[in-house]
């Protein structure tokens, strides 16, 4: 058996049913083993298509994002995704392939060398490794699952060099494909959270990514010590935002000035910490993480390592017999809910297309954020319904992922409606891969807001470098054309009613819908102060 044959099978024995990738000459062995393998591989334009996918893949479903690339500039083309699932904690695994095995390191200058690709790639995932020899292969990928998925989630790569992957051998492809359970929680650590939750007045539950499996129990948690449960970008569904005690981040912040005790789950607590910028005097803080790191950057009052559901689960164990039943709060909560919606009419027009958009998603649907003036104000007034349903890049905030992205939910959920929300700028990122959409008839809908420019720049140069204008306008193509030529379906509309309506129909097309939204450049209402609010007076 071949290396390439020993990996492929390897993935599919680990559950993985699809590939995203561009086929090249340094792992022709690979592609030639993928393609008698059970196994949907689906041909990007670019390197960093391929990535997003597997990024958008993994980030919506939970599963691994598998995408094969060639070395050197293709694996570099693709690791801005890897930045981003590594930002936001996403599985994702990266194929590539190396020089010749005999060359690694000598600097000859061989087809697409780089100095040390395998440092290089451990820079910005969580492990890397490299195939020697084909009975390696086995092992190999199953310490890249067992990597990705023991504590915190990471993205890797794994590398074979050019002749490598061809190179035959005696492979033993059953090997030891255990994941390690998470640790239990420390019930010490939990009788502290417990005492300081019983001892608080006004909780506030903030979640994040690393609580995506949780929500049941968080939202158990909530009602039993009635708090309500907040979440900046991964979190947003975890508890829905229909339920009495799911309040959306600004609604949010006009409780936490009463706020006395933090209860961060599974969340880097960006919200609180970077955001809000300001703290309530005598704060208390739980924290319930899988990576004890966090604890070092950010030092709780006390933390439980734990996996989120388990460290709640032992939560709501010893304050069910021990808290006593408090008074219901969900009209206080409700309050929050409407004074938010008010404070948030002033962020328009983005906030009356957002709404356009959530009419027209089913609750289960996907909306896929982006670096653009809509995408920053859905962060506080999208409400969304489930978890996973809001699709982010995390801290990285890096412009043009979106619409690559959504092609990748859309493959893992052919069954959900998938809509993305891009400004211009960020759409002609990943517009080559409008070829792949059509292709593989990946039916997303995409929402361009043209305001001709990158809006956040131009307002920054107008308030802080005196209105000297440098970079920020663009020339635009007509996206509806050019949506055309490539055999998608366009439409230019203006007014949120049709947007809702074309959103809708494009959810019935059997591939890409681009829907054009005109916008006047200097228009849109910054949502900066929504998104970091002064202190209150």
């Amino acid at each position: 058996m071949t290396t390439g044959e020993a990996v492929a099978k390897s993935l599919v024995a680990h559950g993985v049913d699809t590939l995203f990738g561009i086929p090249g000459i340094h792992i022709y062995g690979f592609n030639d083993a993928v393609a008698r393998e059970p196994l949907n591989f689906i041909t990007t334009r670019h390197e960093q298509g391929a990535g997003y996918m597997a990024f958008g893949y993994a980030k919506s479903s939970g599963r691994t994002g598998v995408y094969a690339v060639v070395p050197g500039p293709g694996m570099l083309n693709s690791s801005a995704a890897l930045c981003t699932a590594y930002g936001a904690n996403t599985p994702v695994l990266c194929v590539t392939g190396n020089i010749m095995s005999h060359l690694i390191g000598k600097g000859r200058g061989q087809l697409h060398e780089l100095p040390d690709q395998l440092a290089t790639m451990g820079g910005f995932t969580g492990w890397a490794a490299r195939i020697d020899q084909p009975d390696q292969a086995p092992g190999v990928v199953a310490e890249a699952f067992r990597r990705m998925h023991t504590g915190r989630t990471r993205p890797v790569a794994i590398e074979a060099p050019w002749d490598v992957f061809e190179t035959s051998g005696d492979v033993v492809l059953d090997v030891d494909r255990h994941i390690p359970p998470p640790p239990p929680p420390d019930q010490d650590e939990i009788s502290k959270a417990a005492k300081l939750i019983r001892q608080a007045s006004n909780p506030l539950i903030v979640v994040g990514g690393g609580a995506y499996h949780a929500g049941e129990e968080i939202e158990a948690l909530a009602k039993l010590i009635q708090a309500p449960v907040t979440a900046h970008r991964s979190g947003k569904g975890i508890v829905s935002n229909r339920s009495p005690y799911g309040l959306l981040s600004t609604a949010a912040f006009g409780y936490w000035p009463k706020c006395d005790l933090l209860v961060g789950i599974g969340s880097r607590l960006e919200l609180a910490h970077f955001r809000w910028q300001w703290l309530p005097e005598g704060l208390k803080t739980v924290r319930i993480d899988i990576d004890p790191t966090e604890f070092v950057r950010l030092t709780p009052d006390v933390g439980v390592v734990s996996d989120s559901r388990d460290g709640t689960l032992a939560l709501l164990n010893d304050l069910e017999t021990t808290i006593g039943k408090r008074g219901d709060r969900t009209d206080e909560f409700a309050g929050y809910k409407a004074a938010a919606e008010t404070s948030l009419e002033a962020l328009q027009p983005q906030v009356q297309y957002l709404k356009a958009i959530r009419r027209a998603l089913p609750d289960d649907g996907f909306f896929v954020e982006e670096i653009t003036q809509t995408g920053f104000a859905a962060r506080m007034a999208f409400p969304v319904y489930g978890p996973r349903r809001y699709v982010t890049c995390g801290y990285q905030d890096n412009l043009g992922y979106g619409f690559n992205t959504a092609l990748g939910v859309k493959v893992a959920n052919p069954d959900k409606a998938v809509v993305v929300s891009c400004g211009d700028g960020g759409f002609m990122y990943g517009i080559q891969e409008l070829a792949t959409a059509v292709q593989f008839n990946i039916n997303v809908v995409s929402v361009i807001f043209d305001n001709g420019g990158f809006e956040n720049v131009r307002r920054d140069q107008s308030q802080r470098f005196g209105g000297r204008d440098f970079g920020a306008d663009l020339v635009n193509p007509d996206f509806v054309k050019l949506a055309e030529s490539f055999g998608a379906k366009g439409a230019r509309l203006t007014g949120p009613d049709a947007l809702a309506q074309a959103i809708s129909e494009g959810f019935r097309e059997e591939g890409p819908v681009i829907i054009v939204v005109p916008v006047e450049a200097r228009t849109e209402s910054s949502p900066w102060p929504f998104v970091n609010p002064p202190p209150p007076v």
